[in-house]
């Protein structure tokens, strides 16, 4: 057998392994990234944690209970009040889809749009099963009764609660052995694409998954707060449940309007008009001033990206990979900025082929 022959099934070997263990592990593959991203913006925290305690297993198991209950608790919370007040909703939904909405009696007296807004509510909402061919036939008329809605829910709420303990279970070992683990994949990566050249992108990942969750986690939590104090001064019902809501949906760039909007609209079909503008006025303003001058400025003073790029980065990832794509995007654009620049400077690293392992 030659040389030639010889690196052939070596590689065809290897890319068998490597599909198999992806074929095996994928159901896992979302906690993974979760914990990795969990675990990279939080390392220093694990660090002066450690060196605080002195001991790597009990900082790790201290930094992952603390990081559970940043996420368990508010979600605990929300849960419950949905769970008090799902049934209630559900059965909203499916009378008004069976039965039709009534046209509020604020719509017919909006300016200018007033007349035309409750001709299209009288054929579309007042209409039964006017939600159903509103959204999606399957959405909605597959669902007799609330107890349907609420079982659906329950299914999707259990797996993701399965993926939410193996996300900190994970997370737990990616701190116990994050060191050693880095280890290996410098060794590797310099192994296969040289010191210089994989220091130069290895150094970018780690800056650009924390600007990215102080970007868009602290960002989006802070715009919650700020129009939850909108709701309560609203006298909004659930105010608390809304405000949640909103900085959740606010994490995704332009993602807060859903809330903020659905909210005025509740508060609007209650005959409180005023505050729903208020609401919706001040929820704009927040969201102006945090998705063009805050969140933008976090992430692009500290990756070096440009704002275009920060955008891209985080929409392109949000569409293509869902929520995870919120901060895989980033790092995706940090990468592709480093190789333009190393392009620029280094063109003889870009067009040379991969180095052979020893």
């Amino acid at each position: 057998m030659t040389e030639t022959q010889r690196d052939i099934l070596s590689a065809g070997f290897s890319l068998t392994l490597i599909a198999l263990a992806a074929f095996v592990m994928q159901r896992f593959f979302l906690p993974l990234i979760w914990a990795g991203i969990l675990c990279v913006a939080t390392w220093p925290l694990y660090r002066r944690l450690r060196a605080r305690i002195g001991h790597d297993i009990i900082a790790a198991a201290l930094l992952t209970l603390l990081m559970a209950a940043v996420f368990i608790v508010p979600v605990l919370l929300g849960v419950t009040q949905a769970m008090r007040q799902g049934p209630e909703l559900a059965n909203y939904i499916v009378t008004a889809n069976t039965d039709g909405i009534a046209v509020p009696d604020f719509v017919q007296h909006l300016p200018v749009i007033g007349d035309s807004l409750a001709e299209w509510w009288r054929a579309t909402l007042s209409q039964p099963h006017g939600l159903a061919h509103l959204f999606s036939d399957r959405q909605i008329n597959g669902f007799h009764s609330a107890s349907d809605i609420i079982k659906v829910a329950g299914v999707g709420l259990m797996h993701r609660l399965v993926d939410f303990g193996l996300a900190f279970l994970c997370l737990f070992f990616f701190y116990k052995d994050g060191e050693a683990l880095t280890r290996q994949i410098t060794h590797i990566g310099s192994r296969w694409f040289g010191e210089q050249r994989w220091a130069r992108y290895s150094d970018k990942i780690p800056t650009a998954i924390r600007a990215t969750v102080n970007g868009l986690v602290l960002v989006g939590l802070a715009e919650g707060v700020l129009i939850g104090l909108a709701y309560w001064l609203a006298d909004l019902k659930s105010a608390a449940l809304w405000a949640a809501a909103t900085g959740v949906l606010a994490i995704i760039p332009f993602g807060a309007p859903l809330a903020f909007v659905s909210a005025a609209g509740l508060l609007a079909v209650g005959g409180a008009l005023p505050a729903a503008l208020a609401v919706v006025v001040w929820g704009t303003l927040v969201l102006f001033v945090a998705d063009h001058f805050v969140r933008p400025g976090i992430i692009g003073n500290a990756t070096r990206l440009p704002f275009l790029a920060v955008l891209f980065g985080i929409l392109g990832g949000v569409e293509t990979l869902g929520l995870v794509g919120l901060f895989i995007g980033p790092v995706v654009m940090v990468l592709f900025v480093t190789l333009w620049h190393e392009a620029r400077t280094h063109p003889q690293d870009v067009g040379s082929p991969v180095a052979q392992p020893r």
